[in-house]
């Protein structure tokens, strides 16, 4: 079966050792990774490395509902792109585009199974716009 993949992007106004580190540390990931304001990243660890892990929990700020979300690194080339593979193996692609002041990021992911498509690209660029709006304060 041909797995669909989904790609999504934002330009952040922001240089590239910042939009980095608000990506890859979890300190930061916890003050964006969220598709919504009813929602929050309560824990993210990040070993970045090739062969380690990332985990995040995303959780409904009411206590309603709470997933993980992690997967293993399997490339890193510093403010340019990480591979890596997601707990239910889908493949994860989130490339860095360095454009002066300015830094394009784009995510390719293979898209799951339960979900339509369409929900699936808003969730994750509703995350990744929130990233944008964290980096550019």
């Amino acid at each position: 079966m041909e797995k669909t993949e989904i790609t999504i992007s934002a330009l952040v106004e922001a240089p590239i050792q910042k939009v980095w580190d608000y990506w890859t540390q979890g300190e930061h990931i916890q003050g964006w990774n969220f598709a919504s304001e009813d929602w929050h990243c309560p824990d993210s660890n990040i070993d970045l490395r090739v062969g380690g892990e990332f985990h995040s929990t995303m959780a409904a700020k009411d206590g309603s509902f709470s997933f993980d979300f992690w997967g293993t690194y399997h490339e890193i080339e510093p403010h340019r792109i990480i591979r890596s593979t997601l707990g239910d193996g889908r493949k994860l692609e989130v490339i860095f585009e360095s454009q002066g002041d300015q830094v394009l990021v784009t995510e390719v992911f293979e898209a799951e199974g339960q979900n339509p498509v369409e929900l699936q690209r808003q969730g994750w660029q509703a995350i990744l716009n929130n990233f944008k709006k964290y980096c550019e304060k």
